[in-house]
């Protein structure tokens, strides 16, 4: 895997080790099409070398994916079992798909 990066003012792309953050002009490539890639005409391709040992994630990578999961899924806010109250008013509920309710409007004497 690697990571390439266009650097427009110079008409360069660069290919090198995997980015461990997002930026704009940057692709991530598999192997095969980080050594098969050609530039356009007029721009230089720069090939960084890429440690092949630093590519696999280590301890530390892995144990800081674990906790994100983690803390993605922890629940937000308080948990409220089963579907909200209906309004004060008089009303019947005659269909439910998912969280959508659908609900006879009362008649007036």
């Amino acid at each position: 895997m690697a990571t390439l990066t266009y650097v427009y003012s110079d008409s360069t792309a660069v290919v090198g080790p995997l980015a461990t953050y997002a930026e704009p002009h940057s692709y991530d490539l598999c192997e095969v099409h980080a050594h098969g890639l050609t530039a356009p005409r007029g721009w230089e391709v720069v090939r960084l070398d890429i440690d092949a040992a630093s590519a696999t994630p280590g301890a530390d990578d892995l144990e800081a994916l674990a906790d994100a999961v983690r803390e993605a899924a922890r629940p937000v806010g308080p948990f409220i079992e089963g579907p909200p109250p209906l309004p004060e008013f008089d009303l019947e509920e005659i269909a439910r798909r998912g969280h959508l309710r659908v609900l006879r409007t009362p008649t007036t004497s």
